[in-house]
């Protein structure tokens, strides 16, 4: 099969109908599937599915609602086709934009092709603007140069999309996860649209999510295979700044000076502390990671492509 579309849904009854129109219309001609998941919808969204289905579409309905990147992963899990495509459910993204995606994937041999909404018909205060500015921490803390990393609408080699690793509230960093892949990734301007039906599920509210989630991305990617090297240094520095001031204190209790009411005492035992517990924890956090590979016989490393020359002769 050429091509999985992933969409989640969750109370989208009144968009149902008319994006599958618009896919089947967009995608006639095309090897494809239509995975839809449900994530716990409360309204007649399941309904609107089953009764506007066509062939290709195959359904996920989730026990409730777990969020938009857990249905995403599940969806993905889902897919057969050699690219994956995910798209929002509320028709603000452009289905007739996937064969423009599909022809630069396959013709410039991009692992991800990102989309880059052009002319956003969103809110400015509520969306527009807290939006840019996390894209600019996004870009300037993990180093991945993309301008709109909250598109949903984005194509994957099956490979790439499979391996994301997606749980939590991580689609918001997809981009960042395949880039720890080595995935070789591009930006395009596509269509948006002003929703028309129900309701946004964003706001700002997600904000403080958003923070949290780019603080632990960043751990992860420059981290993650090496915790010792983020708790180490800062815990190595406070250890010997303690033992400074305690062997200068210790000096001072020599000399006949009281040392007992004196604050420096105090700072020098917490630096003191402080600092072997971060050592410890780096220990810690790098033997989890060991058993985290070693256990399951997992790779921190991923192989592109084996050449072997001499194959044929042993055909």
């Amino acid at each position: 099969m050429q091509l999985s579309i992933v969409i989640t849904l969750f109370n989208e009854e009144d968009n149902v109908a008319p994006l599958l129109e618009s896919i089947w219309t967009a995608m006639a001609g095309y090897d494809y599937e239509l995975i839809l998941v449900d994530d716990g919808s409360r309204d007649h969204t399941v309904r609107q599915v089953r009764q506007h289905a066509f062939d290709a579409v195959k359904l996920i309905i989730l026990q409730k609602n777990y969020g938009q990147t857990t249905a995403m992963a599940a969806g993905i899990k889902e897919a057969q086709g050699e690219y994956i495509v995910t798209l929002d459910g509320d028709l603000q993204n452009d289905p007739a934009d996937i064969p423009m995606l599909l022809e630069m994937v396959r013709k410039e041999n991009w692992d991800v092709v990102a989309g880059q909404r052009a002319n956003r018909q969103d809110g400015l205060f509520l969306r527009k603007i807290p939006s840019s500015i996390a894209n600019a921490l996004i870009r300037a803390m993990t180093d991945v140069r993309l301008h709109d990393y909250g598109c949903t609408l984005k194509i994957f080699r099956q490979d790439i999309a499979k391996d994301l690793g997606l749980y939590g509230e991580l689609h918001r960093f997809i981009p960042v996860l395949a880039a720890m892949q080595g995935a070789r990734m591009t930006e395009v301007s596509v269509r948006h649209h002003a929703r028309k039906f129900g309701t946004s599920k964003y706001g700002l509210g997600r904000t403080v999510r958003v923070m949290s989630d780019l603080m632990f991305i960043v751990f992860f990617q420059r981290y993650f295979q090496r915790p010792m090297h983020l708790f180490g240094p800062p815990g190595i520095l406070l250890f010997l700044a303690g033992a400074g001031l305690n062997i200068y204190l210790l000096v001072l209790k020599i000399m006949g000076e009281k040392i007992g009411n004196r604050p420096l005492l105090i700072l020098g035992v917490i630096l003191l502390l402080a600092g072997l517990q971060l050592i410890l924890f780096g220990f810690v956090a790098e033997i989890l990671m060991r058993i985290y590979y070693e256990s399951q016989s997992k790779r921190n490393y991923k192989i592109k492509q084996i050449f072997m020359p001499n194959a044929s002769a042993h055909e």
